[in-house]
């Protein structure tokens, strides 16, 4: 009789099969597969679930904060336990899953190069303090699996040439021709290290204190799953695979988005699934739109991928009042089939990324919108192009100061325009991810871009707790004003079924400076027409032109307005955005 683990063994094996076809292993596939079931927590038969396909453990009511763990901070207390009581005192009834950055000890980039993955950065608080989040919020942990701290006990294991870790790291020759390695960054791609080995040339995709991983060793592959079995116990229900798209090199060629680099997703996901079939892969693969779809797989691979092409997108959409191209991309994107979703974001901590720009705005109007941010106070992080030449990577700037004005200049419809960008956002296909900044409307901070001289620190504030809650509890500031209407239109999200992540979606055609689109909601009961003026002047729309059904009753759920004739004009705002409902959920 075939048992679960016998088809799960098989299944391993032939994940296995794929990713080291060309490895010679020193040990036995049908081993490695014994041992990477173990490290997930499946000893026995009765340990495995088998999972469904095709099932989604989402739904509307489905909301991200991404956050540092000390994005807020109170004196005398724990960052961990500040971040705790803010979430329950101000986004209790708005968010139910926190995205907390790496919350391990690191070395640089905030957090981003590990020193330690099996232990909580002790300046945050401990592992009670990520559990009890985790046991009222779904917690989203990083695993940083491309690379980690040169600082790390295995990178100083590497260079004595002995111990955990010595055969961890992906090595080359600065005689190996690597003119073809794509790279997010314009620092050397190898650092010279000396060991008790000799000389050794260590891969750095990002910097020379993230050191990258050689996953030919499949012993860095078992590293790994025992790390994601020890998040799994600590209560992380989401996994967010930091630059995953690198994992896997083979010189003489671009060294991004492998076969390889897919076929460990899928082990994961298989290895995951089969312990606890609701917990998440998102990957997180900062490149063209067209390469990150890969990442869905056959609905076999990530459950979520970031949807990278947004963010540009959108803020040149509300800076130039035209959404053809944003348009233009959201027809071309496919539906997410069940089982699969996109998690959409508009600010993180990282910047503006303007790789998944490319082939949707063409080179004038990114280089017209990298010169209005810079002149709203952004800065630019550049990589090296193929050719040697420097291109913008990323803009790094809040997303509020980002919305101050149009390529005009700086105007009067700064939120106004920031809650049009989050009302476009939330509608849309996808489970919404915000950035705590976004929440509060936090402006660039220039100070710490001074004091840490990285440029992505303007987006990266620390809130001391009493002077943040002084601003939120003035209904003047700029802050009180946006956590508020931010608020109102997630609360009115999370009860409309017609904003499944999975609901159907339709683009509207309303002209350039009208954004429209539809959804339906799963049982097909509830339609919500969502229009936004993207525009700095009053626009008029005809009812009729979105075709409402006579025989319903409907309703715009954000002014609450009755529509009494679906034939009537409506005159929207500058950056208004309307939901009109046939079915109200509230």
């Amino acid at each position: 009789m075939t048992t679960n683990w016998t088809i799960l063994h098989e299944k391993v094996m032939h994940h296995l099969d794929a990713i080291y076809a060309d490895i010679p292993l020193d040990l036995p596939v049908d081993t490695l597969a014994s041992q990477l079931i173990k490290s997930i927590g499946i000893h026995q038969e009765e340990d495995i679930v088998m999972p469904d396909a095709y099932v989604n453990y989402w739904d509307e009511q489905d909301m991200v904060m991404i956050t540092y763990g000390d994005s807020v901070i109170n004196q005398g207390e724990l960052p961990l336990t500040t971040l705790y009581n803010f979430l329950n005192k101000y986004c209790k009834t708005t968010i139910n899953n926190v995205h907390i950055l790496p919350f391990f000890p690191f070395s640089s980039d905030d957090g981003f190069s590990v020193i330690d993955y099996s232990s909580v950065n002790e300046s945050l608080g401990d592992w009670e303090q990520i559990s009890l989040i985790a046991r009222d919020y779904g917690l989203m942990a990083d695993l940083v699996i491309n690379h980690c701290s040169a600082r790390s006990a295995w990178f100083e294991n590497f260079v004595k040439g002995e111990g955990p870790g010595s055969d961890f790291f992906f090595t080359a020759s600065p005689d190996d021709d690597l003119s073809m390695v794509t790279r997010p960054r314009v620092s050397p791609l190898l650092r010279e290290t000396q060991t008790a080995n000799g000389t050794r040339h260590v891969w750095c995709t990002f910097s020379h204190d993230q050191v990258d991983f050689d996953f030919r060793n499949p012993r860095v592959l078992l590293a790994f799953i025992d790390i994601i079995r020890l998040y799994i116990d600590k209560g992380s229900k989401i996994f967010r695979l930091d630059a995953v798209a690198f994992l896997w090199k083979v010189v003489g060629t671009n060294c991004i988005n492998l076969m390889q680099t897919h076929e460990v997703i899928r082990l994961i996901r298989t290895l995951v699934e089969h312990v606890d079939p609701s917990i998440l892969l998102i990957t997180e693969t900062n490149i063209p739109n067209s390469e990150n779809l890969t990442y869905f797989g056959n609905a076999n691979e990530a459950h979520a991928i970031y949807n990278f092409s947004l963010p540009p997108l959108l803020v040149n959409t509300l800076v130039t009042g035209d959404c053809r191209y944003l348009k233009s991309w959201i027809m071309s994107m496919p539906p997410a089939q069940n089982g699969t979703t996109y998690f959409n974001f508009i600010a993180s901590h990282d910047g503006i990324g303007l790789r998944p720009a490319e082939g949707l705005l063409d080179e004038e109007e990114i280089s017209e919108l990298v010169h209005t941010m810079q002149h709203f106070g952004g800065k630019i992080s550049w990589r090296a192009s193929a050719h040697g030449q420097q291109k913008p990577y990323e803009i790094n700037i809040t997303l509020f100061d980002a919305l101050q004005g149009t390529t005009k200049g700086p105007d009067k419809w700064q939120i106004d325009r920031f809650i049009c960008a989050h009302a476009i956002m939330l509608a849309m296909e996808g489970i919404p991810g915000i950035y705590i900044h976004s929440m509060l409307g936090t402006s660039n901070d220039y100070e710490k871009v001074a004091n840490t001289g990285q440029n992505r620190s303007i987006n990266r504030k620390r809130w001391v707790l009493p002077e943040l809650e002084a601003l939120l509890d003035s209904p003047y500031s700029q802050h009180h004003k946006v956590l508020t209407r931010m608020s109102q239109l997630i609360r009115i999200r999370k009860t409309q079924a017609a904003f499944h992540p999975n609901a159907t979606q339709y683009t509207l055609q309303m002209g350039d400076q009208i954004f429209g689109f539809s959804r339906q909601s799963l049982d097909r009961k509830q339609s919500v027409f969502c229009i936004s003026n993207i525009s700095d002047h009053e626009q008029s729309i005809l009812l009729s032109d979105i075709n409402l059904v006579g025989t319903d009753n409907w309703l715009e759920l954000i002014s609450r307005e009755v529509i009494h004739d679906i034939n009537a004009f409506m005159t929207l705002q500058p950056y208004q955005t309307i939901w009109i409902s046939n079915q109200d959920s509230e």
